[in-house]
């Protein structure tokens, strides 16, 4: 049972870089937020300095124990969840394509605690886990 494997082309890699188009939890219940995502190296942010020094420990902490296991620790320490919400902006700020995160922020436009998590558990596992949010 040995299957052909073909060598990926840089056109589809190109296409596979522009992202997919995704569902996220809407602002109002029933709806949903469409947008285009990557899923961006969390590793190559860390690598290239966009999560800065003062975050690694929490982007440790989110990739090890997920949301949860940060936001259980937040109990104790009410930085940590500041420091969350800044390492998920830095990853929303990697992940949309379109519209780009920029120019929501600059609409005045703030995405909720549900669509921030959808978009890391988007990163993290892919399209799949994210029915859970809906």
């Amino acid at each position: 049972m040995s299957e052909e494997l073909k060598v990926i082309s840089v056109d589809e890699l190109k296409k596979i870089g522009q992202g997919e188009i995704v569902a996220l939890p809407g602002f109002e219940t029933g709806q949903q937020l469409v947008v285009r995502l990557r899923r961006p190296s969390l590793l190559y942010l860390v690598k290239s300095g966009k999560i800065p020094n003062e975050l690694l420990t929490e982007a440790n902490k989110l990739f090890v124990k997920g949301t949860a296991g940060v936001v259980g620790s937040a109990v104790n320490d009410p930085n940590t969840l500041v420091k969350m919400i800044d390492l998920l902006e830095v990853i929303c700020e990697a992940s949309f394509v379109e519209p780009k995160y920029s120019d929501i922020k600059s609409a005045g436009v703030h995405l909720t605690d549900s669509q921030m998590l959808a978009v890391f558990e988007y990163t993290q596992n892919g399209v799949e886990n994210l029915k859970s949010f809906h």
